[in-house]
Formats: structure tokens, sequence, C-alpha cells
């Protein structure tokens, strides 16, 4: 059975050497994300042509995700190494202090602008929770605080105000000129951190196609506020990432299951893509092997509908990384062994307001009703296979397409698989032949097996789907052309 979940995993020292991740690619890979966070350009170009020619090598499509590292809301560094906060003492957040300064009284922070966010009354997260400092006052560039719950504290944790409402925009100067960067290397996807509402993507997509790439935009959703404004995010966005480190220290912990399962649930509602990620299988940056309580995580995320789970950590610095994708592989397989995850009442009782959506669903529909083996959508944007994707199935989709841009793309769809296919270099009655002859040489199909085709009547042409043919595999098939 394949495997409908995509596997994205961060890229990184660990991953550095090709028989690792020719290990990742066998395991399962399917994206990469390349962290902005780390690294010069050189690096970042460098690893993503070593990924496309590795997954060449094994006959694959691996999708290229970059992720921008956005605002930079940390503390700054310490004199003499990590300090412990004891509950109750006194400590500074101070804008002025030297970088290196920092003790157990005061420390530096990167975001100069923090002091004008906060007032009195205000709780500060640092290190994703692990301490807690409540505001007492603010004096021009110092933040003085109270420790509400102490620890230790080391160099560069993360600030999050809890609630949410910190003014820093999504995009940084640096993000702006690491656009081109994403545009060079040919990005299938741009993910945007800390994402506040569709202005934020409008923007970003602008600066990405200025560039000259063609990649969809992700909306990192981190940001108590995004929560506010998700209808318009998703309206402008391709796919959301459910990035549940930051989104759960801003909005809580106990909060936090109910809204992966909405965002989940809205996306697929939309028609958009959305990734699950954050320590997902953090035990594996050490361990060979995930906790019981990590697979029923990732297992949850598949059963609620997610289109791609992601490994970060685990993969881009742990011990293990093709292990950890092998695990990832096998949990998000045996929780889709579940009937329930193939049944779907997706737009049963909705209006279409294009064809070729209109028969993306009609295929979707007729598949899950006929015994159909396979289907198959020649598609030159890849919308046809997206919205497939998003009826809830458990048979295979491919899109066969000539575009390396959308073959990137649809490898982050749930359950759809990218073919090389160039529908306009192909005499019209030969399509359909060529077609089963692809799934035939794949075991995908045997003879007296369906198969759903979908098409348009002019190759070549962005959204003309208007087609769906069933034909039957040894029989004689008839002519056929076009894509959407």
């Amino acid at each position: 059975m394949l495997r409908r979940t995509k596997i994205v995993a961060t890229l990184g020292p660990a991953t550095d050497d090709p028989k690792v991740l020719d290990r990742m690619i066998e395991a399962g890979l399917d994206v990469v994300r390349i962290n902005f966070s780390h690294g010069a350009p050189e690096e970042h170009l460098r690893r993503a042509e070593v990924v496309r020619n590795r997954a060449r090598a094994y006959g694959r499509e691996v999708g290229v995700l970059v992720d921008l590292q956005g605002p930079k809301i940390r503390i700054e560094r310490f004199r003499e190494g990590p300090v412990t906060l004891e509950e109750g003492a006194r400590f500074v957040l101070d804008a002025e202090l030297p970088v290196n300064d920092g003790t157990a009284e005061a420390v530096g922070i990167t975001y100069k602008d923090l002091p004008g966010d906060v007032k009195r009354g205000d709780t500060l997260v640092l290190d994703d929770g692990r301490v807690l400092l409540w505001v007492e006052e603010v004096e021009g560039p110092r933040i003085i605080c109270k420790v509400e719950v102490g620890g230790d504290l080391s160099n560069n944790k993360g600030i999050n105000r809890q609630g949410g409402g910190l003014s820093a925009g999504p995009l940084t100067d640096k993000d702006r000129a690491d656009m081109k960067v994403a545009a060079q290397l040919q990005a299938d996807y741009v993910a945007l951190s800390f994402v506040r509402n569709a202005a934020d993507i409008n923007e970003a997509r602008e600066l990405l196609r200025a560039a000259g790439g063609t990649g969809g935009i992700v909306a990192k959703i981190e940001r108590a506020e995004a929560m506010d404004a998700i209808d318009e995010i998703l309206e402008a966005t391709d796919a959301i990432m459910v990035a549940r480190g930051d989104l759960g220290v801003e909005i809580g912990d106990a909060e936090l299951p109910g809204v992966q399962k909405r965002l989940i649930s809205m996306a697929r509602t939309m028609d958009r893509v959305v990734i699950t990620a954050t320590q997902m299988m953090e035990s594996m940056i050490q361990s060979p092997i995930p906790t019981r309580a990590e697979v029923l995580d990732v297992a949850n995320a598949v059963l609620d509908g997610t289109d791609a789970v992601m490994l970060s950590a685990e993969t881009a610095v742990g011990k293990y990384p093709h292990k950890a994708v092998a695990a990832m592989d096998r949990v998000c397989r045996g929780a889709e062994r579940q009937r329930s995850i193939r049944v779907s009442g997706h737009r049963i009782d909705q209006q279409f307001n294009r064809v070729d959506e209109a028969i993306a669903m009609a295929a979707m529909y007729t598949a899950n009703h006929l015994g159909v083996k396979a289907i198959v959508a020649l598609t030159e944007s890849g919308a046809t296979p997206l919205w497939m994707s998003r009826i809830s199935s458990g048979i295979p989709i491919y899109a066969f397409s000539r575009s390396p841009g959308t073959r990137g793309k649809v490898t982050l769809y749930r359950g759809v698989y990218p073919v090389e296919f160039d529908v306009t270099h192909t005499d019209h009655a030969r399509v359909n032949k060529e077609v089963i002859d692809e799934l035939l040489r794949r075991g995908v199909v045997r003879e007296g097996d369906l198969v759903i085709i979908t098409k348009g009547d002019l190759a070549g042409v962005h959204g003309g789907t208007n087609a769906m043919k069933v034909v039957k595999v040894g029989q004689l098939v008839e002519p056929g052309m076009g894509s959407d």
C-alpha cells in the first residue's frame, strides 16, 4: 500500500553525507525543508541541488521547501555561560545591553522594539515555556520582570508574549534578500514565519514572483493573532504549517490539540495543503526509536487528515535521520489502514464554480464507488489533483505533468504522486495508452483493473480539465487528449 501522508524532513549537518540522504529517500522522504535560519546561500543552493540529483538517481520527485527565518525575537548571550533564574527574583530584559553581557540579573534582546510592545501585567515566555517572566514595569529600553517560573536559561532562547500581540512583521531585510535565493534554487514552497494576516502572505508572494520564483507560499501558524485572521490567511495562502512550538506558547498547551484539529479541518475544507510540525519525534534526535506518545501524536495528525508531517532537528542534527523518516513512514501507514480516513463527505452538498473542479470531484466519487485501482490527472497547474486530494480515499492519484514546478508542488499533496509526462509531445490518440503503460511499468495496475483519467480538450492549457474517462487495463483505449 502506498503511503498517502507526505513526510517533510529538515536538512542540516546530519544529512550532508550523500549516503544518509540516500537512506532517507529510500525510507520514503517526499519533501526537504531548508531552514534559512542557519547557513549561507551557497550552502542552501548546494543542498537543493544534491537533493534533486539524488532523487533523480532513484527515479523520484522530492520537493524543496524553503523556510525563511523571520524576525528573531530572542534574548542575547550570557557573559559566563548559562544562568539559573530563581522564582521570585528580579530579571531585566534590556534592549541596550551589549550582546555578550548577560548575567543572572539582566540580558540583552534581539528585538529592540519589545519594550514598546509590553506593559505591566504581561507574561513573557522564554525557551518554549521553560521560563516565565511577569512584567512589573517598563523603563525606556528596560523591561523589569519578576521570575514566575524559574530554571536554567542559556544563550539565544526565544521570547513570546503570552496571548500574542508582538508587533514584529514576518518579513525582515534578511528574508527579502533570501527570497532571491529561494527563487534561484527553484523552491517549490516558501514558508513564512509569524504570519499575522493575508497582507503578509501577499507581500511574500509578490517578493517571490519579482525574484522569478514560482513556488507556493506556506503560512506558518504560530501567532495567537493568526487564529483571529485564519479565514483570510487560508484564502490568501497555498498551504499552512501548524507550527506547534510558538503557537503552543502563545495560546497555551491546553488549547493546542483542539486548534490543530480545527486548522487541519479548515485547510482541507478550503482546498489548502496543511503540514503538521514541531517535536513530532523529537526523542529521535538521540534515540533510534520514537516514544509511544510520539507515535500517537503523528498518527492522530494523520487521522485528522493532515497532508504532511514534518521532522526538524530529528533529521537536521539528529543521530538517526533515516530511521526518523522510516519511523514516520511506518506510523503513517499504520494510521492510514483505519477505514475511517478513507470516507469523505467533502463538498458533497455544495455547488462548484469551475468545470475542472467538478470533474475532479466526479472522478473521486466515481473512484470510491466503482472499485477503481488508480486515478490519473493530466495536469498543467496541479489544481485537479489538489482538489482530488481533499477527498478521503485509499486510491492513489497520479499527477502526470510536464512542469517540474507542478510536480514539485504535488509532492506535498496527500495521496498524490508526481509523474513526468509531456502530453503536448504525445499523439492524442496514444495518450491513454501511454498513461496505462506507465502505470503497468510501475506495478500499480494489472490487466482487468479500472483506471480513471481526467484531461482537457486543449493540451498544455491551465484550468482546462473538462473530461473524465474510465478505462479497463488490457482493453482498447479510445483516443484522448489535453490537460488542465
